[in-house]
């Protein structure tokens, strides 16, 4: 019996050196990966609230765009920009609210909310379809370094037949039909052959005859 409790003994010195050198370790990096899991955890309920919360303002921006009241669309997609940036809703709603505004003469108000979709949104198409749009109507206001500053950007491969073709027609603007013409050919270099395309491609193949570029 003795024998029996130096052994234990022992043992109980032996955990108690082993925990004084890693216990503090453990205990700490036990109270990390709580601090991680629950930060975790809030995170994801603050996205699913967020996107909530931001649906709701975005269902009234859509009701603002039907009704073609111009103070409301302002004062919603503002909100979703300052509160819900973070959201997909966010991107939607510069888009949404841009257009409006561009169609009703608000040019001003809808550079902005593209120019922040452009810099800030948070999906590549979105910037991409942004920075797009925004050279659109840069080009309307014959600002057209600025309009090829947008387009500078290499965008998604789904624009890029759009971003040389744009590209061009600023370039023709600005009286330099050569650079216009490379840029012609790229935007018709870079169709592909699926259907719905033929009528663009009718569109560049007559811009490129027009500056003596056909075949």
């Amino acid at each position: 019996m003795a024998a029996f409790d130096l052994e234990e003994q022992e043992q109980i010195a032996t955990l108690k050196a082993w925990w004084d050198k890693w216990g503090g370790i453990l205990t700490i990096s036990a109270v990390v990966l709580a601090v991680a899991v629950l930060g975790w955890r809030g995170w994801e309920w603050r996205q699913s609230t967020q996107a909530a919360d931001a649906s709701v303002v975005y269902a009234s921006l859509m009701q603002a765009v039907e009704a073609k009241d111009a103070q409301k669309i302002r004062e919603a997609s503002g909100v979703i920009a300052e509160r819900f940036g973070s959201t997909a809703y966010a991107d939607l709603s510069a888009l949404l609210a841009a257009e409006a505004q561009a169609a009703s003469g608000d040019r001003q108000s809808a550079k902005s909310k593209l120019e922040w979709a452009a810099e800030k949104g948070n999906d590549a198409l979105t910037r991409d379809l942004a920075r797009l749009r925004l050279a659109g109507l840069l080009l309307d206001e014959k600002a057209y370094d600025a309009a090829l500053k947008q387009l500078s950007v290499k965008p998604n491969k789904a624009f890029a037949v759009r971003y040389a073709d744009l590209r061009g027609d600023v370039l023709t603007a600005q009286g330099k039909p050569a650079d216009a013409l490379t840029a012609y050919k790229e935007a018709l270099d870079g169709m592909g052959s699926e259907q719905g395309s033929q009528a663009m491609r009718s569109v560049l193949e007559l811009k490129i005859d027009a500056l003596g570029g056909g075949k």
